[in-house]
């Protein structure tokens, strides 16, 4: 099957999202997890270990500046063995940043991209996708970072898509289907815009 941003945006209202085979696939197929994974903000947990290191100041966050490098090293990179991303996905994804839906959130170590995920704002709930580290806990800081900025803008869920005992450290939990479509009823209609900066200390928003 072929992709559009529209067919994308219908599929996540109704619980799916595309994959491939591999980064050389053409094609893509639609997942619907009977076992799905979610953060609940409000109980979003920010590990001892990332706080020593969000204290050291080790990266330098910023948002939505280079979304397409983020796609593209969360497909590939050198750390990266197989991926579910092909170019069609990331064709797709990049023309929903351009309209202001697909979002990132990215970690540099002076001024390289060293980690960072990406996701789809659908209502209330960011819809995460992937996400990529060149650095040791970049990709988690990005998280950490993600959390902050949806907690400013009143979002209330991160959606994992899956569960895993990497997420738990964040406070994802598993639910089912059936539950995750009645989240999605109640929190897909109401546009909220993602902040791209701040207003407090990143220790305030935990």
């Amino acid at each position: 099957m072929f992709l559009t941003p529209g067919i994308i945006l219908k599929a996540y209202k109704k619980g799916l999202f595309p994959m491939s085979e591999s980064y050389y696939d053409p094609y893509i197929y639609w997942v619907d997890p009977n076992e799905r994974g979610i953060i609940n903000l409000q109980d979003f947990r920010l590990p001892k270990s990332l706080k020593k290191i969000l204290k050291k100041k080790k990266f330098t966050i910023k948002v939505n500046s280079r979304f397409k490098s983020v796609i593209n090293l969360c497909a590939k990179n050198q750390y990266r063995h197989s991926t579910w991303i092909n170019n069609q996905i990331i064709d797709n994804y990049t023309e929903l940043f351009h309209k202001g839906i697909a979002k990132s959130v990215e970690c540099y170590d002076r001024e390289k991209l060293v980690g960072g995920l990406y996701g789809i704002v659908l209502g209330k709930i960011f819809c995460g996708e992937s996400m990529f580290s060149l650095r040791e806990n970049a990709s988690k800081i990005a998280m950490v970072y993600l959390a902050a900025f949806l907690k400013q803008g009143s979002f209330n869920i991160i959606d994992t898509q899956f569960y895993s005992e990497h997420l738990r450290q964040f406070g994802t939990k598993r639910i089912n289907k059936n539950e995750y479509k009645s989240i999605l009823k109640k929190n897909s209609t109401e546009n909220l815009t993602f902040p791209e900066k701040l207003k407090h200390n990143i220790f305030e928003y935990f």
